[in-house]
């Protein structure tokens, strides 16, 4: 069985967290410190040039290859997320919370959580 510390990677940058100094965990994602240096600093630019332009989304600015190059780590987010999803659902399952509970806190039917999550229980 892998170390849990292979799988963790930050939600943005996408390194292992054995490749960062610290990650710092959320509901489902994860942010590593230089990420968190990289989001200050630019919060600290906003603040000193309280710009009023309007923001285009950053695919924006970038070309196709740049945007193609950038879609496998938005997919493994993706799967992070979801695996970290499974592991929140499997948990309430040892805990006898019934399928309907779980598939009402995500909006979705009884059967579709059990469809959705069935084999990791």
């Amino acid at each position: 069985m892998p170390d849990w510390k292979d799988k963790i990677r930050c939600s943005f940058c996408h390194k292992k967290s054995t490749d960062v100094s610290k990650v710092i965990a959320g509901p489902g994602v994860h942010i590593c410190d230089e990420c968190i240096g990289l989001c200050n600093s630019i919060l600290e630019e906003e603040r000193l040039v309280a710009s009023t332009a309007p923001r285009l989304p950053m695919w924006e600015t970038m070309s196709a290859e740049q945007i193609l190059e950038h879609l496998p780590k938005i997919a493994a987010v993706q799967a992070q997320v979801d695996d970290n999803l499974r592991d929140w659902v499997a948990h309430l399952r040892t805990k006898d919370v019934s399928w309907e509970r779980i598939g009402a806190s995500l909006g979705m039917t009884r059967q579709s959580a059990w469809e959705r999550f069935k084999s990791e229980t």
